[in-house]
């Protein structure tokens, strides 16, 4: 038990900021290099705040503040719950700032995760047929339907979608053209993708 109450003995530090705004600039700081983590002028900026001289004193206390907000996002902990997240350890006076920071970003952060975690779908199947052009009811020029079938593969129930859409002769041909150069990116990606493109 001993290093765990070590660890968490690190949250007062967050006393020596100047204010609630440090305070917040230190949690979007770590939210925004969750995944790089900190460089050395975010670690020599954060220490300032703190009044702190080096990273021994600095480090536990951005460990303990990295757990809180993961646990905030990822655990869906109910807004009104996260006082939940603290160790029995953690006095109350210390909380009390860090949960309304928690509370304030914790949607806008899970908005962010959803964001990271969006894939672009992949095509399953293609079908098409030729129809009259609905949209003029003068002209006799048929028009393709293209029928796309998408999967999403990172869904967890059916990711299945279909997505339909008319094409004239004019418009297919310009799409042609685009496929063609599509095809000659990803048979020779050597060369610069700007020199397989012509003005249509």
């Amino acid at each position: 038990m001993e290093p765990t109450y070590t660890l968490w003995g690190h949250l007062p530090l967050l006393v020596r900021a100047n204010s609630k705004e440090s305070v917040e600039y230190i949690l979007q700081v770590l939210w925004k290099t969750r995944n790089t983590g900190l460089d050395a002028t975010d670690r020599a900026a954060i220490r300032e705040m703190l009044h702190l001289d080096n990273d021994s004193d600095l480090d536990p206390l951005l460990v303990c503040l990295r757990i809180l907000m993961r646990r905030c996002v990822y655990e869906n902990i109910n807004k009104d719950d996260i006082q939940k997240l603290f160790p029995g350890e953690v006095a109350p006076e210390f909380q009390r700032l860090l949960i309304v920071l928690l509370q304030k970003f914790q949607r806008e952060w899970q908005q962010d995760v959803f964001k990271d975690n969006v894939t672009v779908p992949r095509l399953k199947a293609m079908t098409w047929n030729m129809v009259n052009s609905e949209m003029e009811k003068e002209s006799t020029d048929p028009m393709a339907v293209i029928s796309l079938k998408l999967q999403n593969d990172e869904l967890s129930q059916s990711g299945e979608t279909e997505v339909k859409f008319q094409l004239a002769k004019d418009s297919l041909q310009a799409m042609l053209r685009s496929m063609y150069c599509i095809k000659d990116q990803l048979s020779d990606t050597t060369e610069p993708s700007i020199q397989h493109f012509h003005k249509s």
